[in-house]
């Protein structure tokens, strides 16, 4: 039962837009075709999925501008955590914020990932007429009906793996599909760089943070342990997987940066208007000294 239902809101719609995709670059005479369908598809996808993957980003962003008063009903509800519970939710209703937003992006991405892993092994682990057989029969509509898939793109074989291909260059994909989720995992780490007023308060008073080390070092685990895992997965399935794959971090690097170069010049925008305020506050107060 529940199979069917993820089939029919996640599995069948991407086989369909799949083999329209393919056979729209066919009809181009495009050269890999069923790359160039995958890729697209990964476009597409993304596209849908851009406003919850914005509104993660913004509940990150303020849930970090958030942290010193975080910190604080920490220190003060220690030894009382429903009350902090109940201050934590309070501060934010009051900041707008709600918590699970964040974790939407992820959630919704979770079965379109399973429905793109599943889709690209008909094709790519299983192969054969019988696997197109058997997506064709998902397809609403005979129009976009595939007979034979060419898995070849760019000089790969999209169905070969790189730990069974024997040829040198394959082996740049896992290589590659690292370096990419690390430069992902980065990207998605939120900004440390402060406003100058605040990096004088805290060096007058450092306490020792434990949450703030186990962040460091989830956020460590990250950064480096997870590329290492998604690079050796890369290296043994199909690589139309890491095709797919490869395209969702580049989107990600882009999108993170983006925000991140937004908020920075927010940020910047708001010191220099505090500082014209200050001079401003300065110079009134000069002429009143001089009268």
């Amino acid at each position: 039962m529940i199979g069917q239902i993820f089939n029919t809101i996640f599995l069948y719609p991407i086989h369909n837009i799949l083999a329209v995709f393919y056979n729209l670059f066919l009809f181009l005479h495009i050269p890999g075709a069923f790359g160039f369908a995958i890729v697209l598809l990964v476009v597409l996808v993304r596209f849908i999925l851009h406003p919850f993957f914005k509104q993660q980003l913004e509940t990150s962003k303020k849930m970090q501008q958030l942290k010193p008063q975080l910190d604080k009903l920490t220190v003060k509800y220690k030894n009382d955590q429903k009350q902090l519970q109940a201050e934590q939710m309070k501060l934010y209703q009051q900041a707008g914020i709600n918590p699970a937003a964040g974790c939407l992006f992820m959630v919704i991405q979770i079965p379109v990932f399973i429905a793109l892993y599943n889709t690209l092994s008909t094709f790519l682990k299983v192969g054969g007429k019988e696997a197109i057989a058997l997506f064709n029969k998902t397809l609403y509509s005979p129009v976009p009906k595939i007979t034979s898939i060419d898995s070849h793109f760019l000089g790969f074989n999209l169905a070969v793996t790189p730990q069974h291909s024997g040829i040198w260059f394959y082996y740049l994909v896992p290589l590659l599909t690292g370096i990419l989720q690390y430069f992902q995992a980065k990207a998605s780490l939120p900004q440390t760089t402060q406003p100058i007023e605040k990096r004088e308060e805290d060096s007058k008073d450092k306490k020792s943070d434990i949450g703030a080390d186990m962040q460091k070092a989830m956020s460590t685990q990250m950064q480096y342990i997870l590329p290492v895992m998604i690079a050796y997965f890369s290296f043994t399935l199909p690589v139309g997987l890491s095709l797919y794959w490869n395209i969702f971090s580049i989107f990600s690097i882009i999108q993170y940066r983006m925000v991140h170069k937004k908020v920075g010049d927010e940020k910047l925008s708001e010191i220099e208007e505090k500082k014209l305020v200050q001079l401003e506050a300065k110079s009134h107060s000069g002429k009143k000294k001089k009268k």
